[in-house]
């Protein structure tokens, strides 16, 4: 298998099994949500996976786009059953934007996002509550209904944001979470709008280079060691996100097609090899292979 620098946009190969794979490498970037867990319940053979990894050497490395801190992922993860042994680290992108918000010296910030939800992050924003018209940037964790709300109920307010040259930090840049089946657009989905009409956007978490850095920081930490990008492999199910951030960060990858995608490339429980290639296109970021599931 070549590196991502010099494979083509092909369709990856599809695996059933991990384990030969994941021997090659020393540090694991994995997704959560569609990898590790479906939003309602852990997946057994993906944290078994990231157990075995561990139990030979590895550091694995949580790289989440939920919006919260860290603490608040963690609290997720057990009421998901998934095991603390699965993991070494996790970096998610609220704390990312936590960070940005504090060293940006906004001061005041026009909220969005579900306040009991995200009550963790907008508790230990630096920014306080304001309108529109006084605040000094819009800080996005989602849609304060995410039910019921579309990415048009907040135009008005993008536009006068635009209108006041306000930026717009971006607490998940994913679009839309798998949540048991069930698709829900996420704070990505409003920063896109944002920037569709020229506004200023921070992202902070995939596919952009400070979440990659961060997670790279981290697993240097924990090992005490600089770590290789050869030896450092990404685990994702989606292609704007974590297919294109490894990319980016010159990352080998391994798509999980279970996830975001799987009403695209999955018939029943398995990857459908002439759908997996529209996913793949000429020019698109590669995969060294594909798994309907990740598994040892």
């Amino acid at each position: 298998m070549t590196s991502p620098s010099s494979a083509p946009s092909l369709p990856p190969p599809i695996l059933a099994q991990a384990g030969d794979l994941l021997t090659r490498y020393d540090v694991l970037y994995c997704d959560v949500w569609g990898v590790v867990h479906d939003g309602v319940r852990a997946y057994a053979k993906a944290t078994d996976a990231l157990i075995r990894f561990r139990d030979g050497g590895g550091t694995v490395i949580l790289l989440t786009n939920a919006p919260v801190p860290v603490h608040r992922v963690v609290a997720m993860l057990e009421a998901r059953h998934v095991s603390p042994d699965a993991y070494d680290g996790i970096v998610s992108s609220g704390e990312i934007a936590l960070a940005h918000v504090a060293q940006a010296g906004y001061r005041r910030a026009y909220f969005i996002g579900p306040r009991s939800r995200d009550a963790a992050f907008f508790e230990r924003s630096a920014a306080q509550d304001a309108d529109l018209d006084t605040a000094d940037a819009i800080v996005c964790t989602g849609l304060n209904d995410d039910i019921n709300e579309t990415v048009e109920t907040y135009r008005d307010v993008l536009a006068r944001a635009k209108a006041r040259g306000l930026p717009f930090v971006c607490a998940n840049p994913d679009l839309v979470v798998d949540v048991g089946g069930r698709l829900f657009l996420c704070a990505g989905a409003i920063a896109d709008a944002y920037a569709q009409i020229g506004g200023q956007v921070y992202w902070a978490g995939k596919p952009h280079a400070a979440a990659y850095a961060a997670a790279k920081a981290m697993a240097e930490g924990l090992r005490g060691a600089p770590t290789r990008n050869d030896r450092t492999l990404v685990i994702g199910d989606a292609v704007r996100t974590d297919l294109t951030g490894a990319q980016s960060a010159g990352l080998d990858a391994l798509f999980i097609a279970g996830g975001i995608h799987r009403g695209e490339v999955m018939t029943g429980d398995e990857i459908d090899a002439t759908k997996l290639a529209a996913l793949f296109p000429a020019g698109g970021p590669p995969a060294l292979a594909a798994m309907a599931g990740l598994a040892w």
